[in-house]
């Protein structure tokens, strides 16, 4: 009679261990869906030297009101206009700098844009660029590759 006690306080341990390292695990597969895979834009400026550069900026995330704790959503950025531009395999434009603040949204396609010192980007599906070089020497920029290039540009209001 005493081993079958014993057996069963010990079933009762490790099924008190099981279940405590199943709640632990749940937890922390709970706490890692939260965190999210940083979303980046590429920002296009002019620097001191009048010439444009890029930086990677991470985009700033809070609760969306009235969701779930699973969705976010970055600052409002008021805006002017918005509009799809297509360009065709080949196209190529000589340095020129953008001629309003916008977010340029890559739908499909491949852009390369190069800017000061020959650094090239590339613009495509899932990328952001934040394009601010409006004074200066500016960018060129050239559609790669076979297929359209398609965007969508979000002029920021003034």
């Amino acid at each position: 009679m005493r081993s079958i006690a014993g057996r069963v306080v010990l079933a009762a341990v490790a099924s008190s261990l099981i279940f405590c390292m199943w709640c632990a695990y749940r937890g922390l597969s709970s706490v890692a869906a939260q965190q999210h895979t940083p979303v980046t834009a590429t920002r296009l400026y002019t620097g001191a030297d009048g010439l444009t550069h890029v930086d990677q900026v991470n985009m700033k995330f809070s609760p969306a009101a009235g969701e779930p704790a699973t969705v976010e959503e970055s600052e409002a950025v008021k805006t002017a206009s918005s509009y799809v531009v297509r360009a065709a395999p080949g196209f190529f434009s000589n340095w020129h700098n953008a001629d309003k603040r916008r977010y340029v949204i890559t739908i499909s396609g491949r852009a390369e844009i190069e800017v000061a010192g020959g650094q090239k980007i590339f613009a495509e599906p899932g990328r952001i660029a934040q394009a601010e070089d409006l004074t200066g020497k500016g960018h060129t920029f050239r559609v790669v590759g076979t297929e359209d290039w398609v965007a969508l540009f979000v002029d920021f209001a003034q």
